[in-house]
């Protein structure tokens, strides 16, 4: 093995050196697999840099990227790293305003866009932005400049002198990349990232996670949040491929064909997954149903380690030939890790994912700290329901008076980009950063994230609600996709619920409730007594003063193109809070 890299665009020619494989990358492209060897990763990101140069890019300029997961990403991701400029990552279904406000506070160069819809979006941006000198486009598309552009004059006069010199005089401790944050109010704020930054987590995390050149992952969570972006440098660290799938829509059939045995997400999706494979155990009948539900609640009692016992274990061998088979099968057949991040994991999910043989490791961590802090892992002991893991190793961990989260280690951002007087208001003298979670530890050892410090809220009576913990629960009813448990200032908590409205067509078809669409699914009185009577339920699991006593039925699911939802499917509470002015008036006038 080569020396561990301590700059990230060294990560190129190590997997080169050490793996050497035929499909360290792979796309769809006209219906095929396309897929890029070791030796084309590393020339191709070389070309971009040549490109890139002669376009008079220099060591530190940013470059900025908007698009979809796709290897062209991470090939031109590479390249800029190659001659030491800064990639600046925007999610591409942002708005024109924010697009604006982070190309001008970065001062973007170039910009690459994936498709025709992110290009007809920014080109008029060009004349707004003063520093922006060209937009290339992945796609062919009219009137547009193409990257293969900068690929094929990156070949025919390549710069290679100048891009080792370049490399040089890179430092770890130096700016790698710019993250824009999806804040729910005001601007985005520049989250600045060293090489120390992320290299950094991948050495740590090498001996407890334990991906190898066997490993084949599918890629779909945005490139542009750091969680995706730093496993896949990981990926590269340990000779593991990468696939990407081809659109969230197009998943289910992306994992058939692509049999990956690590699948990163978020739990918005397993909840998706979930729900789905037991909506169909639902639709069997006589003995499957009976082996289906028997199979899924020995699921959801599993205890790590062998704790339940050899009768229990002996059951659960039975249930995996029997039932989970096809559930692995669904996902592809070869699952092994399943890593999931960003928000609150049910530990019903860990819990009948793992007992069905593709085990969920959630980690936790913010973009200001490159993203983790703490994470379940493989080895003996590594892994708790419930938690989010160990601290991983080179961080320190502490608790404010409030039990707020503070972290210190390798793994803090270097400050807000212009941002000295924010910065110093979320890192302290000592280097503690403030992560704004609320947390616990789990016998001395796991992290346990309790709730958002600025989403608890108190009522008129005086009591602290924390709407996470309500939200993950009621979550658990089938009828429910999406809640938000609202209140703050008022006599009693209330909420704002999206039905799953497929589980709830059925259950209107099972009682025979006509509708004509969804939003007359939600106003039928039989549907809001049932709705009624599943809050009363997991209401029975919190104290009087918790308990939702009211509550609102969406018309339609929330999302990121509504507002409501950040790119990782995190509910962004005060735009919903404002979108949904009157439907909050009906719980409390």
């Amino acid at each position: 093995m080569n020396a561990t890299p301590t700059r990230i665009f060294e990560l190129a020619e190590y997997t080169r050196q050490n793996f050497n494989k035929k499909d360290v990358l792979a796309g769809k492209e006209n219906g095929v697999w396309r897929k890029y060897s070791a030796e084309e990763y590393v020339n191709t990101s070389n070309s971009i840099g040549y490109g890139l140069l002669n376009l008079g890019i220099e060591r530190g300029d940013k470059i900025a990227i908007v698009s979809a997961n796709r290897p062209e990403w991470n090939l031109t991701d590479m390249g800029i790293n190659k001659i030491g400029a800064i990639n600046v990552p925007i999610y591409p279904n942002i708005t024109t305003a924010d697009y604006e406000y982070i190309l001008n506070d970065a001062g973007v160069k170039i910009l690459f866009v994936g498709s025709e819809e992110i290009f007809d979006k920014v080109h008029m941006l060009i004349d707004k932005v003063k520093t922006l000198e060209a937009i290339y486009s992945y796609d062919d598309i009219q009137n547009a400049k193409n990257w293969n552009e900068i690929i094929e004059d990156g070949k025919s006069n390549p710069q290679a002198s100048k891009m080792k010199a370049n490399q040089l005089e890179v430092k770890s401790s130096d700016l790698f990349t710019l993250i824009y944050t999806s804040g729910t109010t005001g601007n985005p704020k520049g989250v600045m990232l060293s090489h120390d930054n992320l290299y950094s987590q991948f050495v740590g995390l090498k001996d407890a996670v334990p991906f190898d050149e066997t490993d084949r992952a599918i890629s779909f969570l945005p490139l542009c949040h750091v969680f995706e972006r730093i496993i896949e440098y990981y990926y590269l660290f340990k000779g593991t491929s990468i696939y990407y799938a081809e659109s969230l829509e197009q998943i289910g059939e992306n994992l058939k064909e692509i049999n990956p045995t690590i699948m990163p997400t978020v739990p918005r999706l397993l909840e998706k997954v979930y729900d789905k494979i037991v909506a169909k155990g639902s639709d069997l009948t006589g003995v499957k149903k009976g082996l289906f539900f028997w199979a899924l609640n020995l699921g959801l009692r599993h205890e790590l380690d062998g704790k339940n016992g050899w009768w229990y274990e002996f059951q659960l061998k039975i249930a995996n030939k029997l039932i989970f088979k096809k559930w692995r099968e669904a996902v592809g057949g070869n699952i092994k890790y399943i890593v999931s991040g960003a928000a609150a994991l049910q530990p019903r999910l860990a819990r009948v994912f793992t007992a069905a043989q593709m085990p969920i490791y959630e980690g936790y961590g913010l973009s200001e700290t490159s993203p983790v802090i703490s994470v379940n892992t493989t080895e003996p002991g590594g892994k708790c329901y419930g938690t989010v893991g160990k601290v991983m190793t080179g961080v320190e961990v502490k608790f404010g008076d409030d039990g707020e989260i503070l972290c210190r280690g390798h793994n803090v951002m270097m400050g807000y980009y212009n941002k000295p007087d924010l910065t110093a208001e979320v890192i302290d003298d000592e280097g503690w950063f403030s992560t704004g979670d609320i947390g616990t530890m789990v016998d001395g050892v796991y992290l346990k994230i309790t709730d958002r410090k600025k989403e608890i809220f108190k009522t008129s009576g005086g009591k602290y609600i924390a709407p996470q913990v309500m939200e993950n629960k009621f979550k658990e009813s089938r009828l429910i996709e999406q809640i938000m448990v609202l209140g703050e200032g008022e006599k009693m908590p209330g909420a704002f619920i999206v039905p799953d409205f497929q589980a709830l067509k059925v259950w209107c078809e099972l009682h025979q409730i006509d509708y004509t669409s969804d939003a007359q699914m939600t106003e039928n009185p039989d549907v809001l007594k049932k709705y009624d009577e599943e809050i009363s339920h997991y209401n029975e699991q919190f104290a009087p003063y918790e308990r939702v006593k009211k509550f609102v039925l969406m018309k339609e699911a929330w999302s990121v193109d509504g507002g409501e939802l950040t790119a990782t499917m995190k509910l962004k509470r005060k735009p919903v809070l404002s979108k949904y002015e009157q439907e909050y008036k009906e719980i409390y006038s």
